[in-house]
């Protein structure tokens, strides 16, 4: 199936072009730069452009005319840029990019939205039940946040459009990623070492002790294609890893770490994560492979949270 990439240049994109080429897609990648040279999987064929073009965006689809899209171009970082410019920028392509797949008849689109939009990180925010699944309200508090939030709902809008047998529109949301160089010890995108993290909880806790191995999310992105057409339009799922960013279990980090996530954090037990991965799991028989504990070089100490 030829998918198109949107974002391929990405520390997220380059390892979904590599995990559809291994699937056996044919991959088209797009993004404003061009794709990194030191991915393993070289894409079919590569675009340079600005996906915020509708023209260009057209012309993209109607040259390549792709099977499934994976949208995953974006600011991809909160507060990396003006508040507007997140927001402006993050749902304009969230609308350029599906609305095109809609016209030109892709059969499956996903895009990428993020666990943020739940709200975790602003001050006074508490979990409303642990783990976190798709359920949980959503409560966004800075542009990012609320851009990925409309990027659902954008999403959702489509798969009205298109309606039942139609194309199928879905989307996802990847956990704090880390790309294969980081488990070498190269910096994440808050700037600190995967080791650092594990040896300092409160900087995981940022960000709820979630994170996900890009790798396993390139993975995810190949199930979806394959299980699309029997999917509900606009469904979303959580995809993280299968445990936490920590070296002690979560109930026992919580309450100096992550006070927001109240009582409920108690019930997770061992090495159990934050936000569920249930739903990918029972849906599409989805489940990392990947760890912290099989992916950090051994070189690199993690140190100790005692």
């Amino acid at each position: 199936m030829k998918v198109l990439v949107t974002g391929a240049s990405g520390r997220l994109g380059r390892s979904v072009v590599d995990g559809l080429a291994d699937a056996g897609h044919e991959v088209v990648a797009a993004d404003r730069v061009a794709y990194s040279v030191g991915s393993a999987t070289r894409p079919a064929s590569e675009h340079i452009l600005d996906l915020a073009d509708e023209h260009a965006v057209d012309a993209l689809f109607a040259s390549e005319r792709p099977e499934a899209v994976i949208h995953l171009a974006a600011i991809a970082v909160p507060f990396s840029a003006p508040e507007r410019d997140i927001l402006v920028t993050n749902t304009t392509l969230g609308f350029t990019v599906p609305a095109a797949a809609l016209r030109h008849g892709t059969p499956r689109v996903l895009a990428a939205s993020s666990p943020t939009i739940i709200g975790y990180g602003r001050e006074g925010w508490r979990a409303s039940s642990v783990p976190l699944d798709e359920t949980h309200p959503t409560e966004p508090w800075n542009a990012y946040a609320l851009s990925k939030l409309v990027i659902e709902q954008e999403i959702a809008q489509f798969g009205r459009i298109a309606g039942p047998g139609g194309p199928v529109f879905g989307a996802f949301r990847p956990c704090y990623v880390i790309s294969p160089e980081e488990w070498a010890g190269a910096p994440t995108q808050q700037g600190h070492t995967v080791a650092e993290r594990l040896a300092d909880p409160s900087l995981a806790a940022v960000s709820l002790f979630n994170y996900v191995d890009a790798r396993d999310a390139g993975d995810f992105t190949a199930t979806w294609i394959d299980a699309a057409p029997d999917l509900p339009q606009g469904e979303v799922f959580f995809v993280g890893a299968a445990d936490a960013l920590a070296t002690a279990p979560v109930a026992e980090l919580w309450r100096d770490y992550a006070p927001s996530l109240g009582d409920g954090a108690d019930a997770l037990t061992a090495d159990e994560p934050v936000f569920s991965i249930a739903k990918a799991d029972r849906l599409l028989g989805w489940r990392p492979t990947r760890s912290w504990r099989t992916e950090l070089r051994p070189s690199t100490p993690t140190g100790s949270t005692a």
